[in-house]
């Protein structure tokens, strides 16, 4: 008799996860996000080559410093000035933790010094002084160094018609939270200051173009910021002294529709012109040559 072939012994079942491993994710982190007004989820080159500006909705991310001088200057012209500038701690102040502490993981966070950076610049070939207030450091708190900073760039562009200098156009390119509180009374003298000196940069006939951005707030707002020649905004920029929630919480009424927006103080006559960011710096070469300069 022939012999039956036996049986095969039954394969020992597998997961499916050991039939088809698991793939590894490819995708890094941070590749994508998702826009706080649209809600749409934007590929982040995508979003850089826009300016950071939404494709979708338009809706203007907040840039720090560095960003907003490759962006509106001509390449290789800007000339960085007041770097030897640091900040201090004359009250020695101290909350959860010391203001030396906060400003030394600023510094290695940011890569910056203070909450600016200023020097001149070439704007489609029309020279000028531009001063850009830093959001990423202490969201671009007014202390000293940054009260003197504008003031020293102010002075370095003023008009001498006696000795024939003709003097360079301001541009500051505002978005902060206001006065630094770790400084105190030294930071609110920083409104003073600025003021006094862009006064003195009147006087002798120089033009000064303000740029507010979201946000522009508090002790800022209240002093170079609203005394511009010219003030442009960005679309949607909150811009105001205090808070919406405060003015409502102290007047106990209802805040208008887009109260303290770029669009609110148009209409009011605070703000010469809302510009959006890929035209601001053709706005700003238009304003430098009406001018004159």
């Amino acid at each position: 008799m022939t012999p039956l072939p036996s049986r095969a012994a039954k394969p020992t079942p597998r997961s499916w996860s050991e039939v088809r491993p698991q793939r590894r994710a490819t995708i890094p982190d941070g590749l994508w996000l998702r826009c706080p007004s649209c809600t749409k989820m934007i590929y982040r080159r995508h979003l850089e080559a826009n300016l950071n500006v939404c494709p979708e909705c338009t809706h203007h991310f907040r840039i720090g410093a560095s960003e907003r001088v490759l962006q509106l200057v001509d390449p290789g012209t800007f000339t960085e000035m007041f770097t030897n500038l640091s900040p201090t701690d004359p009250l020695k102040f101290k909350d959860l933790k010391s203001y030396r502490e906060r400003l030394l993981a600023e510094q290695v966070k940011t890569g910056q010094v203070d909450a600016i950076r200023a020097g001149t610049c070439f704007i489609k070939g029309r020279e000028a002084m531009i001063v850009c207030l830093d959001l990423t450091f202490m969201m671009g708190s007014m202390g000293s160094v940054v009260g003197e900073t504008i003031t020293r760039a102010i002075e370095a562009a003023m008009p001498d018609r006696s000795a024939g200098k003709p003097g360079l156009p301001v541009i500051i390119i505002s978005c902060s939270g206001g006065a630094r509180m770790q400084e105190s009374g030294l930071s609110l003298m920083q409104m003073a200051k600025t003021s006094a000196a862009l006064a003195r940069f009147d006087d002798a006939g120089g033009l000064f173009i303000s740029v507010l951005t979201d946000p522009t707030t508090g002790g800022v707002t209240a002093s170079f910021a609203m005394l511009g020649d010219v003030i442009l905004a960005e679309p949607k920029a909150l811009i105001g002294f205090a808070g919406p929630r405060v003015i409502q919480q102290t007047i106990r009424q209802e805040l208008p529709e887009g109260f303290q927006r770029s669009e609110f103080l148009l209409k009011a006559g605070l703000v010469d012109r809302v510009v959006p960011r890929a035209q601001l710096r053709s706005e700003l070469a238009r304003l430098i040559d009406y001018s004159g300069r």
